[in-house]
């Protein structure tokens, strides 16, 4: 038992820093990279080859002759793709941290993890690399000076895509950043997590939420982010176990504090505790993809921050209202599972999910409290509490529309309006 514990606990290790690894903004780039030094190491065998020499000897213009012409060359790219390579890393740098303190750095993720800019910085740094390798391999030998023609040519085509490649960079990079292009980037996350999470129509709560049971502590502090499911619907259907999750995903835990409960007749062991455990997931950082009131979270901290002295976007905090408003109307239609079933239709696992009144508690409360004395702010909250409160038949819609119609900066607006 010890052994299958230590071995859950070394694979979920592996699984979280694969997973930063793969959203690390260096992966990508050395991946490239690593795809250039094997084309280096190719295409100079190729020149070497008989293949090589009679592509050259057929085409004159591919000859190279001048070892220090083409020393020239390479060194000259190499030179240039490095200054273009610090100026780029320079400028996204520059830009994350004007979004992170505009904005949110917790936004920070969804433009380090953005593929196009990591694929274009790799290129430039496998074009380097093959650079310095195809430079390496000019030497002298008995029969002469060796140059690899068709090498070089390839790395000048590079440099030629290279540059192309800057150009658009440069307008990706600024458009990228932009205060609606993130805003509409999280909320996209957000509703595929959400259309992922949420698949039934129906509000259905657990049916053993009563039942008492062996309480378990969790094992070390961070954030709950959920846990593995198939595995550890395999082991309660094979102990005839029933775990009740205690809190929602994206919740701090403590060390040492109640997490869970085992609803069993049976005392669970000890062994059988530590194996539960370590199925669970706590670790820092959030993602939107398992936890999708993280992207509602997010939303609700840039429309804070905009709202600040310090900042005072209103515009910004509007947007992010709006991608609220539309998030909220989804999850008012669309309720997460309460219940894992195993494969006899047996509840095994019960989770605990937030409920929409929490969500909008957590997420509109904060910005109307920043926003409440801000005449836009004002309008955009009465106009999207209205569309959710006719479409739908929440009572928490109903009764924050009636907050802002009884708010001063609302009755202002309709006394001036009736003045008028």
């Amino acid at each position: 038992m010890k052994v299958k514990v230590l071995v859950q606990n070394t694979l979920k290790s592996i699984d979280i820093l694969y997973s930063k690894t793969v959203s690390s903004i260096a992966f990508i780039p050395a991946i490239v990279a690593l795809v250039f030094l094997f084309l280096s190491v190719f295409m100079v065998q190729f020149d070497y080859s008989e293949s090589g020499k009679a592509i050259k000897s057929n085409s004159h213009w591919l000859t190279l002759k001048d070892a220090s012409t083409a020393r020239s060359i390479i060194s000259t790219i190499t030179g240039g793709i490095i200054s273009l390579t610090v100026f780029s890393f320079s400028m996204v740098m520059i830009l994350l941290n004007q979004a992170a303190s505009q904005m949110s750095n917790r936004i920070l993720e969804k433009l380090i993890g953005n593929r196009f800019q990591q694929i274009v910085l790799g290129f430039y740094i496998g074009t380097i690399v093959y650079a310095l390798f195809l430079l390496s391999t000019i030497r002298d030998i008995d029969s002469g000076v060796y140059v690899p023609a068709i090498s070089t040519y390839l790395l000048i085509s590079f440099t030629v895509i290279d540059i192309f490649l800057f150009i658009y960079f440069l307008h990706y990079v600024t458009q990228s950043v932009k205060y609606e292009t993130i805003i509409h980037k999280i909320f996209n996350d957000t509703q595929k997590s959400l259309e992922r999470n949420c698949t039934t129509r129906d509000v259905k709560e657990p049916s053993l939420q009563q039942l008492s049971g062996t309480v378990l502590n969790a094992s070390k502090s961070g954030i709950y982010q959920g846990f593995m499911e198939k595995p550890l619907l395999a082991l309660c259907s094979r102990e005839n176990l029933v775990i009740r999750i205690e809190w929602p995903s994206g919740t701090m835990i403590i060390k040492n504090t109640p997490f869970l409960s085992v609803l069993n007749k049976n005392e669970v062991s000890k062994d059988l505790q530590e194996e539960i455990i370590g199925f669970i997931n706590i670790h820092g950082g959030q993602n939107i993809d398992t936890n999708y009131y993280y992207g509602f979270r997010q939303l609700m901290e840039v429309a804070v921050k905009a709202l600040s002295p310090g900042i005072n976007d209103p515009g910004t905090a509007i947007l992010s209202l709006q991608a609220l408003g539309h998030l909220l109307k989804i999850r008012s239609e669309h309720y997460p599972q309460h219940e894992i079933l195993d494969q006899d239709k047996e509840a095994r696992i019960l989770v605990k999910e937030r409920t929409l009144e929490e969500i909008f508690a957590d997420c509109i409360y904060p910005i109307w409290d920043y926003g409440k004395h801000d005449r836009l702010v004002t309008m955009e909250m009465h106009h999207i509490l209205l569309l959710l409160s006719t479409n739908t038949n929440i009572p928490v819609f109903d009764k924050m529309l009636d907050k802002v119609k009884r708010s001063e900066m609302y009755q202002d607006v309709n006394l001036n309006f009736k003045g008028s």
